[in-house]
């Protein structure tokens, strides 16, 4: 039995798509390293509360976003 991806394609009809797919990305990203939700938890008011990390979480997003928008070809068709 296939167990069906939860990232079957980069692919997305706008920018906007796009943009979310890059978030959930970075947020996958962070569950699979912590996989320990209460740990995350703890941790949330550390960082939500840090300019760098907070910087630093949109510099992941911005990142995934750029490999999303290459896979579309900058939805230039």
């Amino acid at each position: 039995m296939s167990q069906e991806s939860w990232l079957p394609t980069l692919k997305t009809d706008t920018p906007e798509e796009g943009y979310n797919l890059a978030i959930k990305l970075a947020r996958k990203a962070v569950g699979l390293t912590q996989p320990d939700e209460n740990v995350r938890k703890k941790l949330r008011p550390v960082y939500a509360n840090n300019a760098d990390s907070l910087i630093l979480a949109s510099q992941v997003v911005a990142i995934n976003f750029q490999t999303v928008a290459a896979a579309n070809n900058y939805w230039r068709d």
